[in-house]
This record gives structure tokens, C-alpha cells and sequence, in this order.
């Protein structure tokens, strides 16, 4: 009977300290050098991503014009905005197409280009790495695209296009309503090779080496096979950060619809979402509003980001 009862007080003693263990503030103390370290990043985080994200949500049940105080409104935003809102729904049906093609194909092109890239050694890497990414970090992106649809017979591909024969006259590529998305999508497209790209580079390179032989001898066949169950598991991390970035990319697209449709583009082709929330936002100042546009287009990020991850964690299977 002593025995087991000084078993009993020794198991009770032990899950108590365990259930410390647990405990944030046990972890805190325990760790707060590291805490400490990561202090200046969270507060920063937290006052420059996350606190206006909660402020946001919170006007978007407002009526603000940055004049008067806030006015609480209930969901009037939203019900205006799904019900009323033509221009909004326009948008979102670009942004979904957008976000559709130009998300997953540049995602699987800069997974390709950086896998190819990954063959080459030293200079000549670095060198295609460079010619990859540079027109994601290009100034004059729009300019040179500016150039190229020219709507008279002076534009690149209007001068190309009539030489060949291939139309009798020039054509208005940005002013046709029927051209802007296509247009827009590939120049996305062009544009895509960024962060995602330099990422998928790096995490290639620190694939350990001895994986591919004990695959080899596990029975892999080809390099498709090594891809798949060695090469992608290895990197998932670089796969997720990809992945974060190209659908915060495909949904955020504004600038290239500003720069070469214009805003508003014509019968409002080219609108996003994000145009949509600069109008009201920069130019009506009705931030209420806009704030219900982008708690909307958030929404749709996360739901998006969560529906990725749980794809990317079948990879390998």
C-alpha cells in the first residue's frame, strides 16, 4: 500500500509538472532570450499587419469619409456591395479569372524554371536565375508593354502582326474590350517569376544529396519520380512560401490593370478587386466601404491560402 500510494503521488507530481510544461508563461520564461530576439519583429508584425487588419474589419460596418467620425451601419457595406454593386461583381469575376489561371500556372512555371535552372552550376545559374527574375524588379515593365500594344501600326505587335498579314489594320489592344483580360493575364504571367521563384532556388539547393541515391536504390526510376516522392517533400517549406506568394500576387493584381487599361479600363474589362478598393478608397475616400472590399478580398486570401496548404501537404503521397 505505501508503494502505491508514493507510485500515485509520484504520477500526480509528474503530470503537474508536465501540465506546467505546457503552460505559455512557463514557455516565456524558459525561453526568453529567444522571446526577446523575436520581440522587435512581433511588434512590428503586430502593429503593421495585424492591427490594421482588425481596423479594417471593424470600419468595414462603418459609413467614414475621413471627415466625420465613424458611423456604425451594420452590414449596409456588404449587402450594397454583393447587391447593389455591379462594378464590385465585374471585378470579382476578373479576379477570380486571374487568380484561376495566372496563380496556379505561374506557380507551376516557377517550380519548372527554378528545377531546370538547378541543373546549371555556378556563373551560369546565376546568370539564368538573374534573366528570370530581373522583369518582376523591372522599373520600366509597363513602359516596354506600353510599347509593345501601341493601339496604331507604330506598336510592336501591330507592326509584326500587319507585316505578316495577319490583320489588314491596327487594333486597339487595350481600348477592345475583348483583349484586355488575355492581355493582361499574360503580361501577369510575364511578371510572375518573383519571390516565389528566388524561393523554389534556394530550397532546391539544400535538397541533401544522399536522398536521390537512397531513392535510387528504393526503386525510383526516373527524374519525374525523384521530383515527386524526393525532390518536392524535401522543399515543402519553400513549396508553402511559393504558394503564399503567388495567390497574394494573383489576387492583389492593380497595378498592371492601372498602367496599361487605365482606371477605369474600358466597360471595366481589366477592374479587380484591388482597383475597385483604390477607387473608393484614394479617390471617393469612403473607407468604409472600401474597408468592406478588402475584409471581402482577405477572406477569400485565407480561404484560398487553406485550400492550398491542404493540397501541398498531399504532395509526396
Amino acid at each position: 500500500m505505501p508503494l502505491e500510494n508514493e507510485s500515485t503521488t509520484i504520477s500526480r507530481e509528474a503530470y503537474e509538472i508536465a501540465a506546467k510544461q505546457k503552460k505559455l508563461s512557463y514557455q516565456i520564461k524558459r525561453n526568453k532570450a529567444s522571446y526577446l530576439m523575436l520581440a522587435p519583429y512581433f511588434i512590428l508584425f503586430f502593429l503593421f499587419t495585424v492591427l490594421p487588419v482588425v481596423i479594417s474589419i471593424g470600419l468595414s460596418f462603418t459609413y467614414f469619409n475621413m471627415l466625420e467620425a465613424p458611423t456604425f451601419v451594420g452590414w449596409k457595406n456588404y449587402i450594397k456591395l454583393f447587391l447593389e454593386d455591379d462594378i464590385f461583381l465585374i471585378s470579382l469575376k476578373n479576379t477570380l479569372i486571374f487568380a484561376v489561371i495566372t496563380g496556379p500556372v505561374s506557380y507551376i512555371l516557377c517550380l519548372l524554371f527554378a528545377w531546370i535552372i538547378n541543373e546549371f552550376k555556378g556563373k551560369v545559374r546565376a546568370f539564368l536565375t538573374l534573366i528570370f527574375y530581373a522583369p518582376s524588379i523591372c522599373g520600366n515593365a509597363y513602359m516596354v508593354w506600353n510599347l509593345i500594344l501601341t493601339g496604331d501600326r507604330y506598336g510592336y505587335l501591330n507592326g509584326i502582326l500587319l507585316k505578316l498579314g495577319v490583320m489588314d489594320e491596327a487594333i486597339l489592344w487595350m481600348k477592345t474590350e475583348k483583349y484586355v483580360l488575355p492581355v493582361l493575364i499574360v503580361v501577369q504571367l510575364w511578371l510572375s517569376l518573383g519571390t516565389g521563384f528566388l524561393s523554389f532556388i534556394a530550397g532546391l539547393q539544400t535538397v541533401d544529396k544522399s536522398l536521390y541515391e537512397a531513392a535510387a536504390l528504393d526503386g525510383i526510376k526516373n527524374r519525374w519520380q525523384e521530383l515527386w516522392y524526393v525532390t518536392l517533400p524535401s522543399m515543402k517549406p519553400q513549396l508553402m512560401f511559393g504558394a503564399v506568394m503567388q495567390i497574394t500576387q494573383s489576387f492583389a493584381v492593380a497595378d498592371i490593370s492601372i498602367q496599361l487599361a487605365g482606371n477605369p479600363s474600358v466597360n471595366y474589362a481589366g477592374a479587380t478587386v484591388v482597383t475597385h478598393l483604390l477607387d473608393y478608397g484614394s479617390t471617393r475616400f469612403e473607407m468604409g466601404y472600401a474597408s468592406a472590399i478588402a475584409t471581402v478580398l482577405f477572406l477569400l486570401m485565407i480561404g484560398t491560402n487553406k485550400l492550398v496548404q491542404r493540397i501541398l501537404r498531399r504532395v509526396g503521397e
